[in-house]
């Protein structure tokens, strides 16, 4: 026995597949798997095939037209071939969050395409028979061709979700950056991702009470997992969240809560570190302004980590075009108060009862932000 692939058009209507894989049956054709494409002509399905040795190409072409398929491509097959499709495309997936740059070979062995090319101009996407029109969301495009079979729409849009997927990989690195505190801890610093909810949870309950009712000023309460989630990821803004590494652990100072008040989020990034979460910074653009909030875990304050993300979060709105940031912050919270002083920027401040309204204005023309692109593709 042989492993073949086979593609074949089929109208799409009642009983038709049930005629093809009788037919390749009645020549002792075991069908491994199949996948349906479906398109404006008809069904494509995509078969892997166990057939008998003495069968040729010619007969198996044969027997799919004798079976009312058409525009049928046959190719010998590998073992490979038997890996189950969602499982093989999870690989690829994997393999673009650890490897961003190798975005052109994911794409050929997703697709089986001979040939890949990058090039920096944007593209309209399509498929036009054996040719692949795909933008990058990182700037660019890509260009894919195989000789046979054509490509189908269901294959462009799992191309379109891998790339998207590794252009989120490709910034959420980028953005990564470690900080080295005053003290000489060490935290990385990235964009967050939905994943990281519990660790977001587990920074909130370690938060004493007073750092929690700083941060909200509504209450000392533990936020709802839901309010956390958009927090996460929010329409406009950007979250930041700060991991402990193993080198740079061991806080000593308690003191009291550097926070503010608004909600943030990100618009990027994934999390599911092992290392702990000590500290979340939001940033919510609405207009041209955002609100900007910061929750340092109680271990972590007075080392000078709130005022690194208030910088990052302050870079990001300038880069982003936004003419101010405002922050509201509980009149005795002395602490956030020497934050904001530290940024040495002009600020407007506003009390109303217990809370100030402290006002960032940014520079009013937006700072171009060039795209993430790639080193290398492969």
């Amino acid at each position: 026995m042989a492993l073949w692939r086979i593609r074949a058009t089929v109208d799409d209507r009642p009983g038709y597949l049930s005629v093809l894989t009788a037919s390749l049956a009645l020549r002792g054709v075991n069908i491994l798997t199949v996948q349906v494409h479906t398109t404006e002509v008809g069904a494509v399905d995509d078969f892997l095939v166990d057939a008998p040795d003495s069968l040729d190409e010619a007969e198996l072409v044969a027997a799919v037209e004798r079976g009312r398929g058409r525009d049928c491509w046959v190719a010998r097959s590998e073992a490979r071939g038997l890996a189950d499709q969602p499982t093989r495309v999870l690989g690829l997936a994997t393999r673009l969050v650890r490897d961003p740059d190798a975005t052109g070979e994911v794409l050929r062995t997703l697709l089986g395409a001979d040939e890949v090319t990058w090039r920096p101009t944007p593209v309209r996407g399509g498929v036009t028979g054996t040719t692949m029109a795909l933008p990058d969301p990182t700037g660019g495009s890509y260009e894919l061709s195989r000789v046979a079979p054509i490509f189908t729409p269901a294959e462009y849009a799992r191309a379109q979700a891998l790339a998207e997927l590794a252009a989120t990989a490709a910034r959420r690195t980028a953005d990564q950056v470690t900080l080295v505190l005053p003290d000489g801890a060490e935290l990385v610093v990235r964009p967050s991702g939905a994943d990281d909810l519990a660790g977001v949870l587990e920074l909130h309950e370690r938060c004493s009470a007073r750092t929690r009712q700083r941060r909200y000023l509504s209450g000392a309460a533990l936020p709802a997992p839901a309010r956390l989630r958009r927090l996460l990821e929010p329409t406009q803004g950007l979250t930041l969240v700060a991991t402990a590494t193993a080198t740079g652990s061991g806080a000593t100072a308690t003191g009291s809560g550097a926070t503010t008040t608004g909600s943030g989020g990100a618009v990027i990034g994934s999390g599911g570190a092992a290392e702990p979460v000590v500290a979340m910074a939001n940033l919510l653009a609405e207009g041209d302004e955002a609100e900007v909030a910061l929750l340092v875990r109680d271990d972590w304050q007075r080392r000078g980590l709130g005022t690194a993300l208030l910088r990052r979060l302050v870079g990001h709105a300038e880069r982003a075009g936004l003419v101010a940031l405002q922050l509201h912050v509980q009149a005795e919270n002395v602490p956030m108060l020497r934050t904001l002083a530290r940024l040495a920027r002009p600020t407007a401040a506003e009390r109303d009862g217990s809370v100030v309204t402290v006002t960032v204005p940014l520079a009013a023309a937006p700072v171009p932000v060039p795209p993430v692109l790639p080193a290398q593709r492969r």
